[in-house]
């Protein structure tokens, strides 16, 4: 696998070192040339002096043969137009976007480039460990706009069904874990004390989520 990234600073050398380590053949474009010493001192892949979105410049990192085009840069429109033109230029088949402002991303997304915002996700994040204390947040899909969040079952709720908490495209009970195994609820499932549950949980719901669980 052929990965050509763009921006050779914290996240993009971080990327390309752990991509080489993995055995894939990696090439890094950044226009400030003193970024690459970010690189392993063994780094086998290429360091592209220029800027992400020139032809020239991404042909010299081998854009033409890539599976897959990453741009981290410190800059959104630098990373908006290179994804493009891997994209819908040289037809990469994988191309991933760093963008900061939030709502670039969700535009970004319906023209079918994947995005990571990752100011809204740590705003998110700081407002769970603010303001989350009864369950926690175990995993983070897209760019927080769902979160797997996870907590031991209050006992006041035992013996209810399963669907009482559900809301169809907002909250989801993914998984119960009880006695060390864990099931997948499915319809007539009841909670059990001592259940550890697993819930998706779309953003905006989130207020729902604590009530229905912590507030019933």
């Amino acid at each position: 696998m052929h990965v050509v990234i763009m921006g050779c600073g914290r996240t993009g050398s971080r990327l390309a070192r752990r991509l080489e380590r993995q055995g894939n053949s990696v090439a890094v474009i950044d226009k400030d040339p003193s970024s690459f010493h970010l690189l392993d001192v063994d780094f086998k892949g290429r360091a592209v002096e220029g800027i992400g979105f020139d032809s020239e410049v991404l042909v010299d990192a081998g854009i033409e043969r890539a599976d897959a085009f990453i741009a981290v840069s410190s800059g959104d429109n630098s990373n908006i137009v290179s994804s493009i033109i891997a994209k819908d230029v040289f037809h990469v088949p994988k191309v991933v976007t760093r963008i900061y402002d939030p709502r670039r991303a969700k535009i970004y997304r319906r023209f079918g480039i994947p995005t990571v915002a990752p100011v809204q996700w740590g705003v998110n994040k700081i407002f769970d460990l603010l303001f989350r204390e009864r369950s926690f947040s175990r995993d983070t899909f897209g760019s927080g706009e769902v979160e797997l969040m996870e907590f031991e079952l209050p006992s006041n709720l035992a013996g209810r069904r399963v669907s009482e908490f559900e809301v169809p495209g907002e909250v989801r009970v993914a998984a119960i874990e009880r006695f060390g195994a864990a099931l997948l609820p499915v319809a007539g499932t009841t909670f059990a004390k001592g259940d550890t549950v697993s819930v998706l949980v779309a953003r905006p719901a989130m207020e729902k989520y604590k009530k229905m669980f912590f507030i019933t």
